[in-house]
């Protein structure tokens, strides 16, 4: 949760250049927040009051080579993505790799460091999966990805135990269509997006939904509500 103490936290956020990445920056860093970003991009890093404190190059399939930056975040932001609309199955692997797997080897990674932690703060880490997890998105390889993404971080969440839970904060964003480059027509600015994600964070909620898409609201909570029923018996299944 963000708190007072602000000035003491650091933000990791992945996905750091693009639309919503950059904007989540710009936000943290006018909030006083120490920020890294973690970016594929082979651009030349600017710093200035809008970048991150920091620049991090990584790529998927090597999260393991980022346990000593990941280590020095209070709240990771996972919020890097594909949207590529081709049909062919390599497309299909790419997007369950960089959408799904890899987000879920960051939340492995982080919950690992987070359970090595002596500070009275809890780690935190926020996943954007987006309402592609339930709803259609015209595009079925990033439905999928966004689809496994929300079922792995729901299980994750819903059957830590007592100890990870006093160290580990997990929240879950559910996104809408917001304007970028993937999705020139989305219907949200990012700007918007980032002071929502802000705004709806510093709670105990779990669920950050932003959308203009009333069913979203309906949907997800019932969802989230059943996968923890279902974790409830697993509990139980095992004792």
């Amino acid at each position: 949760m963000i708190n007072s103490t602000q000035n003491e936290q650091t933000i990791g956020i992945t996905g750091a250049s693009g639309a919503l990445g950059k904007e989540l920056i710009k936000l943290f860093r006018q909030k006083g927040y120490k920020v890294i970003g973690f970016t594929h991009s082979k651009n030349n890093y600017e710093k200035n009051l809008e970048s991150p404190n920091k620049w991090i190059k990584w790529e998927c399939g090597k999260e393991f080579l980022l346990k000593k930056h990941l280590e020095k975040i209070d709240i990771l932001i996972l919020n890097h993505g594909i949207y590529d609309l081709s049909r062919e199955n390599s497309n299909y692997e790419k997007s369950i790799e960089i959408n799904a797997l890899s987000k879920f080897k960051f939340l492995n990674l982080f919950e690992d460091i987070a359970l090595t932690n002596d500070s009275i703060m809890k780690k935190e880490i926020w996943i954007n999966t987006s309402e592609a997890e339930i709803l259609p998105a015209l595009n079925p390889s990033y439905e999928i990805s966004k689809s496994l993404i929300g079922k792995l971080v729901s299980f994750k969440k819903n059957l830590l135990d007592k100890d990870t839970k006093k160290k580990l904060i997990i929240k879950k964003i559910i996104l809408g269509p917001f304007k970028s480059e993937l999705n020139p027509i989305g219907i949200m600015s990012p700007k918007f997006v980032s002071k929502k994600i802000y705004d709806l964070a510093n709670s105990k909620r779990y669920l950050i939904i932003i959308s203009p898409n009333p069913l979203t609201y309906l949907l997800f909570p019932l969802k989230e509500f059943f996968n923890f029923l279902y974790c409830q018996i697993i509990y139980k299944y095992k004792s």
